[in-house]
C-alpha cells in the first residue's frame, strides 16, 4: 500500500495519528517507495471481479463528497490491465452527479466489500468517462457482463493507490445467490432424509406397523 499510504496520510492525517498513538503505523506505511502506482495483481483483479457492487465516491467543485453505489452482475467491473479497471455505465436516476463531478476533479475512490467472508478493497484513482463509440473494442468488451439498462457511457478508473483493509467491525451478509450456496448442502440433506422417511414409513405401512 505504499502509493496508497503517500495518498492517503496527509499532514493533518499525520498529526491525528500522532495524536492517537498511532504514529508507527503511519511510519510504516510511508517508508514504502512512492515511484509508481499500486497496481492490480491476479488477487486484487479476483477480488474486483467477482462483485456485485462497490461504492464510488467523487468530489464536487464546491468541495462536497458524493457517495454512490454501483451494482450489476459479478464482473460487470473489468480489470483491463494492472492499472485499470472500467465498467459500462447505464442509464440510472439521471442526476449526473458523479459524471459532473468527475468534470472538475476526477480523482475517485472506489470501496469494494465481500462482507460474506469480511474482506473490503480500497482504491484510489482518477477517472473518465469514454463516449460509447470512441473506443468500439472496449464498449464491446464492457458490455459482457454489464449492469441491466441503457448503456450512456463508459467508465475507466486509473488506480493510483490501493489497501486490503482490516476485516474488523465488517458485518457477515451473505447476498441471496451465497446464501444459495451455502444452503445447498443442508437442502440436499434435508431432501435425502425426506426421502428415507419416506421408505421407513412405506416399509413400516407394508409390516402393518403405525407410523
Amino acid at each position: 500500500m505504499g502509493r496508497y499510504a503517500h495518498l492517503a496520510y496527509t499532514d493533518t492525517v499525520r498529526r491525528a495519528q500522532e495524536e492517537e498513538g498511532s504514529a508507527q503505523i503511519g511510519l510504516r506505511a510511508l517508508a514504502q517507495e512512492d515511484a509508481a502506482p499500486d497496481g492490480l495483481g491476479p488477487a486484487e483483479a479476483g477480488f474486483l471481479t467477482s462483485r456485485d457492487g462497490f461504492y464510488l465516491a467523487s468530489t464536487s467543485e464546491t468541495g462536497w463528497p458524493y457517495v454512490q453505489y454501483r451494482g450489476g452482475p459479478p464482473g460487470f467491473v473489468h480489470v483491463l490491465d494492472e492499472r485499470r479497471l472500467a465498467w459500462a455505465e447505464v442509464r440510472g436516476n439521471r442526476q449526473y452527479i458523479t459524471t459532473g463531478n468527475l468534470r472538475a476533479d476526477n480523482r475517485v475512490a472506489l470501496f469494494f466489500m465481500d462482507y460474506a467472508r469480511q474482506a473490503r478493497l480500497k482504491l484510489f484513482g482518477r477517472a473518465r468517462t469514454v463516449p460509447l463509440d470512441e473506443d468500439p473494442a472496449l464498449t464491446d468488451r464492457l458490455e459482457n457482463p454489464r449492469t441491466d439498462g441503457r448503456v450512456e457511457r463508459l467508465m475507466v478508473v486509473e488506480v493510483e493507490g490501493l489497501n486490503w483493509n482490516c476485516h474488523q467491525h465488517i458485518t457477515p451478509r451473505l447476498t441471496e445467490q451465497e446464501l444459495e450456496t451455502a444452503l445447498a448442502p443442508v437442502r440436499a440433506r434435508m431432501d435425502a432424509l425426506e426421502q428415507e422417511n419416506e421408505k421407513l414409513r412405506a416399509r413400516l405401512a407394508e409390516l402393518g406397523t403405525p407410523g
